[in-house]
């Protein structure tokens, strides 16, 4: 664990030159979500895929700078390296969800103090369930894009990672029409919007586990056959 906590070390000292890019960022995010009075739900979103792609940068720098020579030969093992990139990504992105939910209620009651004439009225289960697909959405192409870096490299990578990312929307989107129109199911929105009210969160927290696992398996198995 102490061998994690340093490759950690190293890679937040990396992002560390994105704080000027972050509050920019940060900034052009409350822009968007004080342009109307709907716009407020996609600051969690946009929060937790911004910190999730800045974590995958640490990829890019470690290619770069042919870091993973030099750190393997250090007491570090290539299991811990992938673990540590894994938890990077996946608590950058959580830190980013948190945040946007968190800031999206103390911002809109700033925006009522400033503009009463266009108050901004929070629903925190929408925002929680917002928050959760944003978390879902990115954790989805950061499960597929880790795997596809570790097996083509960062620039090659990503775009594997959306000609698959491509590849699955085109097989939900075609099992929806098959199902809707060929086979002539009717899909009751409200009885899902109920089902999701009450598992929704069990069943996020069930898929992200899943695919996280899934996708380190695959990433750990193809960096521990890969020469460096």
């Amino acid at each position: 664990m102490k061998e994690i906590c340093g490759l950690i070390k190293k890679d937040m000292l990396n992002l560390s030159s994105y704080k000027i890019s972050l509050l920019v960022m940060f900034v052009c995010v409350l822009a968007i979500g004080g342009a109307g009075e709907e716009m407020w739900k996609y600051i969690p979103i946009v929060m937790t895929t911004m910190t999730g792609m800045i974590a995958l940068s640490t990829f890019s720098y470690d290619e770069l700078a042919k870091s993973d020579e030099y750190v393997l030969s250090l007491p570090v093992n290539k299991k811990e390296i992938v673990v540590e990139k894994y938890i990077l990504v996946i608590s950058m992105a959580l830190i980013g969800g948190i945040i946007g939910f968190i800031i999206t209620p103390i911002f809109a009651h700033i925006l009522n103090n400033i503009r009463a004439d266009n108050i901004i009225n929070i629903d925190y289960n929408s925002l929680l369930f917002t928050t959760l697909g944003g978390l879902f959405g990115i954790s989805l192409i950061l499960a597929i894009q880790i795997p596809s870096i570790y097996k083509w490299g960062t620039e090659k990578g990503r775009i594997q990672m959306f000609i698959l990312f491509f590849i699955i929307i085109l097989l939900a989107l075609g099992i929806a029409y098959l199902v809707t129109h060929n086979l002539g199911i009717n899909i009751n929105i409200e009885a899902i919007n109920v089902f999701f009210q009450r598992f929704g969160i069990l069943i996020v927290v069930c898929l992200l586990t899943l695919m996280y696992y899934i996708s380190y398996r695959i990433s750990y198995k193809i960096f521990r056959n890969k020469k460096n």
